[in-house]
């Protein structure tokens, strides 16, 4: 009898939502609300938008090519097994560690603001702290933590919902008419920002393997989840700008969404999101921090997956203590907004080239090349429109950006004269097969 897969349109709905709704909201809606203002809720539709372009295309990719690899996979079937390739794959790595940066800033601002009112030398002693104290967890055994990880996403996505849900009876009309809105070109700036609260849809293209007919369901379930989400990230953006005067938004643009409790729930209110933030940031900084960074540098430094994966992964700890060292600076010397700016460009310029390879293997996946298109250029249209606004208030970013890219190529190049090692394709029987 054929045993039954994990995974059903249900469950890896409920997984892409619990990915998608964990600290890159609590991070994202202060920020992107003190760009676009009382329209945020509009960035919020367009980073949806483009989230659902970009879930079809690699849910189609998945579906042709399954593997652990993932995105880095994606690379090299675009683009072959070479330096562009594996220069990607180092710069995918580098993103996963910004990108976990950023929410243990998050982290260690909320419990600042929560503990002690503020300051920069609590934020990074809780930021730092967060990631020695999961660092420390994931070497000794975190097998704990990641149980609890279901509750977790259960409680996060409650407090939320009954928030938003709340929030809704005590919208200000005043504070969401035209009279308060920014010129639109600010909400096109945002659209960055608010695409990087969407991350986390692309796992469901980790459950290809143990899904049921995932050739019908991979992608109603990438759709579903993206659509969910969305509609719960517009509709929270209007009940914080409905309920919060921009001025204040913008003070408490690292909080916004914990301020925005306080005067519809009171001190309580802000305790309890605060809570929330500070419970759904630790979990993602756990759920990402050992196997996103074991992947990544395996793939970046070895350019192949073990053979005995779950083996390797779960014996080997030098990828986590290198990245808990190289993530350890960015906390100290990164802002949060240009840390969460810096994860928010990485990953789009990433999956924007991931899109473009896939153009050069549509026949492979089957895809529709008009909406592989429109991905790529969603990704770097979002991408130029997030570097023309931080070039103007905060030019510092594109130094951070080159400097990542030149890292990524150097270290790339270093490694190929070095070692010989070459990031290699992950699935090849499959290459050369017709869609079915």
């Amino acid at each position: 009898m054929q045993e039954k897969k994990a995974f059903g349109v249900a469950s890896a709905v409920m997984l892409g939502i619990g990915s998608m709704v964990g600290a890159g909201i609590f991070i994202v809606i202060g920020q992107a609300g003190s760009i676009a203002g009382n329209i945020v809720w509009i960035s919020f539709v367009i980073g949806g938008i483009a989230a659902l372009l970009s879930g079809y295309s690699l849910a189609k990719l998945a579906l042709r090519y399954p593997s652990r690899g993932g995105i880095v996979e994606y690379l090299v079937q675009g683009f072959g097994e070479g330096v562009f390739s594996g220069s990607a794959s180092i710069l995918f790595y580098l993103s996963q560690l910004v990108a976990i940066a950023a929410v243990a800033k998050s982290f260690g601002t909320y419990a600042a603001t929560f503990m002690h009112g503020g300051g920069t030398f609590w934020v990074d002693l809780y930021a730092v702290g967060i990631v020695l104290l999961f660092t420390l967890i994931n070497l000794v055994g975190a097998s704990f933590v990641a149980r609890s990880e279901n509750i977790i996403v259960f409680i996060k996505v409650t407090i939320l919902v009954v928030f938003t849900v709340t929030a809704l009876f005590t919208v200000k009309p005043e504070l969401l008419g035209v009279a308060k809105m920014p010129p639109l070109r600010d909400m096109l700036f945002a659209v960055g920002l608010t695409f990087f609260a969407y991350q986390g849809f692309s796992v469901i293209t980790n459950t290809v393997e143990d899904m049921e007919n995932p050739a019908k369901t991979m992608l109603r379930s990438m759709v579903i989840a993206i659509l969910l989400v969305a509609i719960l990230y517009i509709l929270t953006s209007i009940a914080v700008l409905g309920n919060l005067p921009l001025p204040e938004v913008i003070k408490a643009k690292d909080y916004a969404l914990a301020e925005a409790a306080r005067p519809i729930f009171g001190e309580w209110g802000f305790k309890i999101m605060a809570a929330t933030a500070l419970l759904a940031t630790a979990s993602a900084i756990n759920a990402t921090l050992y196997a996103v960074t074991e992947i990544g540098y395996t793939m970046a430094k070895e350019g192949n997956l073990p053979k005995i994966y779950r083996y390797n992964t779960f014996k080997s700890y030098e990828g986590l203590i290198i990245s808990a060292l190289l993530i350890l600076p960015m906390i100290l010397f990164f802002s949060l907004s240009e840390v969460t700016t810096v994860a928010a460009l990485t990953v789009l310029l990433i999956q924007g080239a991931v899109h473009v390879g896939h153009l050069l293997r549509i026949r492979q996946t089957g895809a529709s090349r008009a909406i592989v298109a429109a991905a790529a250029l969603a990704m770097f249209g979002i991408s130029l429109l997030t570097l023309i606004y931080t070039s103007r208030h905060d030019p510092q970013i594109a130094y951070y950006m080159l400097g990542a890219f030149a890292l990524a190529f150097f270290g790339e190049v270093l490694l190929r004269l070095i070692t010989r090692r070459v990031v290699n394709k992950q699935i090849v029987d499959l290459f050369n097969r017709t869609p079915s």
